[in-house]
């Protein structure tokens, strides 16, 4: 049998009118909250990093690292995720995950300092890794292929809601509450889901002996932990703060040399069925054509919806509120559009949703080239909204697809794979287009000049444009595993 041979694929039949039975239902949900929760939580400590530099007297690089920090444990965790949920049962990682999470959200609302904060983001960010793939793993196992684009259309959801929730709700309680407001708030939720997920939680899939290889985690560590490191700090030498590139150069290489020799070790141990992150998944041509959309959807989406902000606050004048709010419409369309796309995939498949989705997320990055300090600010409403309705039609069919060309053995590596693309691509796209928006910018006269910014916008704007025109034609060979006739052979033989 091939590794992604999808005809070794059964499940149980649900009842008629249910779209699963009860008891999975319900496991579904739990991990939905708690993806949810841990979603809203990564996305809440924008707004708080001026507060964080005058309550704790800190400078605006060292509060960066709040972020950052969270960011790089997650590159670094999220790639032994696929080894971990075959190893541990679903109880055990959906635990772990929240006691993490929760001790950490407790360590951050009485941190003492910064340093204390940065490690409370640490753990926060070490559980926060394992929800998606454990989301995602144990819904391929749960869910009928017939009903899949509908359950990971809730998916799509939870993943577009609370990104956009996250920095209305953290505004709110930073203006009347403060910054440690965030993390009381969250703490209850979290340890609520935990106790759900204790009390009805039940293993899904079968797990394996195999040993855990130390060597395949350093070197994923300074292999992909380099590389996001690397990358965020491309916007600061290009902002022109203190230092040299070597930093830079310094992480990138290390960055790189640790990503071959971690690719090396996998291939290795994957002969034994012993790989912390099994690299057969891109045996099958639809994953891997998948994962290749992904990644440019994810570089040009990541780095524009980080420009747009400043855009609307430095070239319109808007208020911080209003410039999230302006946001707002196109991610609760996105998040509230999930359920009827993955309804037409189930029926439908995959090209009807990607290549519509593919020529509007790219036509409007086009259209935001235009984009000058006269424009309109329901214009840029309207553009947003657009954007985020052509990826909402590109994302679902994708992680389902893409995940539904494997065989169960293989859900949860597909699962962190696709989780370590979407980190990787997120941070290479930030850092490229706000390191080119910063360059512009100043060679402009600087942020207090709208027009600069405005040319600084544009300019990172045709980056997202360009590589936003190349997933058009991926959209075409990208097509749904079971719209393969009977018989007819799979993506990876």
């Amino acid at each position: 049998m091939s590794a992604v041979d999808t005809d070794s694929i059964t499940t149980t039949p649900t009842v008629k009118g249910e779209l699963l039975p009860r008891k999975d239902m319900r496991v579904i949900w739990v991990l939905l909250t708690a993806a949810f929760v841990a979603i809203l939580n990564e996305t809440t400590m924008g707004m708080a990093i001026p507060h964080l530099i005058k309550d704790l007297g800190i400078s605006p690089l060292a509060a960066q690292w709040v972020t950052s920090a969270f960011m790089l444990t997650m590159a670094v965790v999220i790639p032994t995720t696929g080894f971990l949920l075959r190893r541990f049962t679903t109880r055990q990682i959906f635990l772990a995950a929240l006691a993490l999470f929760s001790l950490g959200t407790l360590l951050a609302a009485i941190a003492l300092g910064f340093e204390m904060l940065l490690a409370a983001r640490v753990v926060q960010a070490s559980g926060t890794a394992l929800m998606m793939p454990l989301l995602m793993t144990t819904m391929m196992n749960l869910v009928p292929p017939s009903a899949r684009g509908r359950m990971m259309g809730r998916v799509s959801t939870v993943i577009s809601l609370a990104p956009a929730l996250g920095p209305t709700m953290s505004g709110f309680l930073l203006d009347h509450f403060g910054w440690r407001s965030i993390f009381v708030v969250v703490l209850p939720i979290a340890l609520v889901a935990m106790f759900v997920g204790w009390r009805w939680l039940t293993d899904v899939g079968e797990t394996t002996q195999a040993p855990l290889d130390v060597l395949s985690i350093i070197l994923s560590a300074f292999g992909f932990g380099g590389i996001v490191y690397g990358l965020s700090q491309i916007g600061a030498l290009a902002g022109g703060g203190a230092g040299s590139a070597a930093p830079l150069i310094i992480a990138l290489s290390v960055g790189v040399v640790g990503l071959g020799l971690f690719l090396w070790r996998q291939v290795i141990l994957q002969r034994a069925d012993d790989a912390l992150l099994d690299l057969r998944v891109f045996t099958s041509r639809a994953f891997s054509l998948a994962m290749a959309q992904m990644f440019l959807l994810s570089l040009a989406f990541f780095g524009t919806i980080t420009v747009v902000p400043l855009f609307l606050q430095d070239a319109l004048g808007l208020p911080a509120v209003d410039a999230g709010l302006a946001v707002l419409p196109g991610a609760l369309a996105m998040g509230l559009l999930g359920p009827v796309i993955g309804r037409i995939y189930d029926a439908r498949g995959t090209r009807i949703l990607l290549i519509p989705g593919s020529i509007l997320a790219a036509g409007t990055l086009w259209f935001y080239t235009t984009l000058t300090v006269g424009t309109s600010v329901w214009v840029v409403v309207a553009a947003q909204t657009l954007l985020s309705v052509g990826l909402a039609l590109s994302f679902t069919p994708l992680f389902t697809a893409s995940l539904a060309s494997l065989t169960p053995k293989f859900y949860s590596y597909g699962s962190a794979v696709i989780g370590t693309v979407q980190q990787v691509a997120g941070a290479a796209g930030i850092a490229v287009m706000v390191a080119l928006f910063t360059l512009v910018v100043n060679a402009n006269g600087g942020t207090e000049v709208p027009e600069a910014v405005a040319a600084g916008s544009q300019t990172a704007f045709l980056v997202g444009a360009v590589i936003s025109t190349a997933t058009v034609i991926g959209a075409f060979f990208i097509r749904k595993p079971a719209d393969h006739t009977e018989g007819a052979p799979h993506a990876g033989h």
